[in-house]
């Protein structure tokens, strides 16, 4: 029987992978850090080690007995040092795969990320033959680096150094690279922020009515790794996985606000917000604050940047589809938080 463990399995898309395997009957463990809640997933269902991918020791005392590993952990931020997104996504990628080596472990699946293609504005839709093109080049970026590269390059670099490594050991790797989740317990990547500043009055957002998004359902994509579980493909493997087609993303926030029951925020240019994330940004990083700030140059471009990425290698090795319509997912996603009290 297969025995499967899981890093980050107690965060937003990890507890999510979790629900599907235990649901599935698979023996399934998960590694976490000591200091990290547990409320994301169901203990009593599942085995619980402790360890830190940064510490390859504790990753190959935790690996022992089992014969395939998801590594899901990651520093997903916009802020932050760069050596801290470094040895995590990187340096703790690298330990992973060399605890699988030293356990005998040939099966991994690894979170990619589809930054690792660019998400500049670009009306291409993008592949996984696409160049790697991670380094977003902002207005004084040399001078003054915006922070949410720190988080592309790295998931890039980690990426090629995985590759590497598979490759010369003989590993099977499927890398997995969602396109922007969102879903019960998302509560960073913008779209809980978006609909709670709504519901709080705000008035006015940054948005365009042109630009395109993709995303996934979290559900949806926890289904996409268990379906690359089952297929246990040889050799390295990079699979976009997101809805079949991206969507406008005026759209998206309409659905999120009818749903919520709030007013939508009017959308307002790019040239009047982006000068202000910049000063803002600026201000923020002068005097080390270690949140971020509302507005940076990465944020604001998110909303105007045109986003699209080919979903056919994953219908054609995996035979994945989203099931969840846009609406469906965002339905459920806004009925988690008002159940759970959160709006």
């Amino acid at each position: 029987m297969n025995k499967v463990i899981i890093t980050g399995a107690n965060g937003f898309i990890g507890s999510h992978i979790v629900e599907r395997f235990v649901s599935s009957g698979i023996k399934t463990a998960c590694l976490v850090r000591k200091e990290s809640g547990l409320s994301n997933i169901d203990c009593s269902k599942i085995e619980i080690h402790y360890g830190d991918v940064r510490n390859e020791a504790g990753l190959i005392k935790a690996f022992n007995g089992f014969n395939f590993v998801i590594h899901n952990a990651a520093r997903t931020a916009d802020w932050g040092a760069y050596k801290s997104f470094y040895k995590t996504n990187v340096e703790g990628s690298q330990n992973v795969l060399k605890a699988c080596l030293k356990n005998g472990i040939n099966n991994i699946i690894m979170t990619g990320s589809i930054s690792s293609y660019g998400e500049e504005n670009c009306r291409e839709v993008k592949d996984e033959n696409c160049a790697f093109n991670s380094h977003y080049n902002y207005f004084l970026d040399r001078i003054f680096p915006c922070k949410l590269n720190y988080y592309r390059d790295t998931k890039a670099l980690a990426t090629i150094e995985s590759i590497k490594f598979a490759k010369e050991n003989g590993l099977n790797l499927t890398i997995l690279e969602p396109s922007w989740v969102y879903g019960e317990r998302e509560f960073n990547t913008g779209f809980y922020e978006y609909i709670k500043s709504a519901k709080n009055g705000m008035l006015f957002s940054p948005g365009s009515k042109k630009n395109k998004f993709h995303v996934i359902y979290v559900g949806d994509l926890a289904r996409a790794y268990f379906l690359a579980y089952n297929k246990k493909l040889k050799g390295v493997n990079r699979i976009i996985a997101g809805n079949k087609q991206a969507e406008l993303m005026d759209k998206i926030f309409t659905i999120f606000c009818k749903e919520a029951q709030v007013k939508k925020p009017v959308p307002l240019p790019k040239w009047l917000l982006y000068p202000v994330g910049f000063f803002t940004e600026l201000a923020y990083t002068i005097f080390n604050s270690k949140k971020p700030p509302l507005l940076t140059r990465g944020r604001v471009n998110m909303f105007y940047d045109n986003i699209e990425y080919s979903t056919v290698k994953a219908e054609k090795l995996l035979g994945f589809v989203n099931e969840y319509t846009l609406e469906k997912g965002i339905k459920r996603t806004v009925r988690s938080y008002r159940e759970k009290g959160f709006m």
